[in-house]
């Protein structure tokens, strides 16, 4: 592993890191925020997957997450959409390819050598994280947003006792019923739509929810209200009675001004889990 930055913000440090995935078969890179607390023993981390188009940077420079995680006393860390560089496959279409992994493992030609971001984030970061920073594995949050809400919330109820909670800004809620997931699935996952349904949050909600709490934001103004399809969500949580608060934000988009007006509220529901 490489530091390529560290910076001081907030009393902790705001560092960026780059290493040699296995999983992905390129060097990747994420963002980790560690709070001051962090200086004296392990503390509780909160992950942030962002959406498409996007990098390990976009969270870490415009949600203005690290203030809270400061005062909350918790590590945040960003990793990238999916992987990188001239060797791996990629697509014209802002949508698919590099920085569209879908957090999904691919098994189709061209994407499989390096379209496995569900092992990357659930388990070859992890390691890589609790080896070498002072992070508490036993006390973990997860949150997205868009295509990172996507995954985030499919991660979080695919793993029983991993998160204490989980969050979500406008996620990509049904994929499999959506433009936004049914042309990456097909690319990704072949045709055979029962392979789908375990990258799906709504589907996911429906056969086993999550056995923590959840805050859902979904901006009322989002552009991409009818690829995100939230009503799915909000369905299948009330009919599972799942312990959670789903909010339709007026007026807002799907920016990350929409995200950075209520990180606040995210970063306080995760560490109240973490630290009860």
């Amino acid at each position: 592993m490489k530091t390529l930055s560290e910076n001081r913000a907030f009393g902790g440090v705001q560092g960026v890191y780059t290493h040699a995935s296995e999983a992905c078969g390129c060097d990747m890179t994420f963002g980790l925020f560690l709070p001051e607390e962090a200086e004296r023993g392990a503390v509780p981390v909160i992950w942030y997957l962002s959406g498409l188009t996007c990098t390990h940077e976009n969270a870490m420079v415009k949600a203005g997450a690290q203030k809270w995680a400061a005062e909350a006393g918790v590590a945040l860390v960003f990793p990238d959409t999916s992987p990188r560089g001239a060797g791996v496959a990629n697509d014209e279409a802002y949508d698919l390819g590099q920085g569209a992994g879908f957090y999904v493992n691919a098994t189709e030609k061209p994407w499989a050598p390096h379209f496995r971001m569900w092992d990357y984030v659930t388990e070859e970061l992890p390691r890589l994280l609790f080896n070498a920073f002072p992070v508490a594995e036993e006390r973990q949050s997860i949150m997205g947003h868009s295509m990172g809400g996507h995954g985030a919330l499919t991660i979080a109820m695919s793993f029983p006792g991993r998160f204490q909670s989980a969050s979500a800004f406008a996620p990509i809620a049904n994929p499999t019923a959506s433009d936004w997931g049914r042309k990456q699935f097909s690319a990704y996952l072949g045709k055979d739509e029962a392979k789908w349904a375990q990258y799906d949050a709504t589907l996911l909600m429906k056969k086993r929810g999550f056995d923590g709490p959840i805050l859902i934001d979904q901006g009322g103004s989002d552009q991409f209200l009818d690829l995100l399809k939230p009503e799915a969500l909000a369905e299948a949580m009330a009919a599972r009675r799942q312990g959670g608060i789903f909010r339709m934000q007026k007026g807002y988009d799907h920016s990350y001004f929409f995200v950075s007006t209520f990180i606040e509220d995210h970063i306080g529901f995760h560490a109240a889990a973490l630290y009860d």
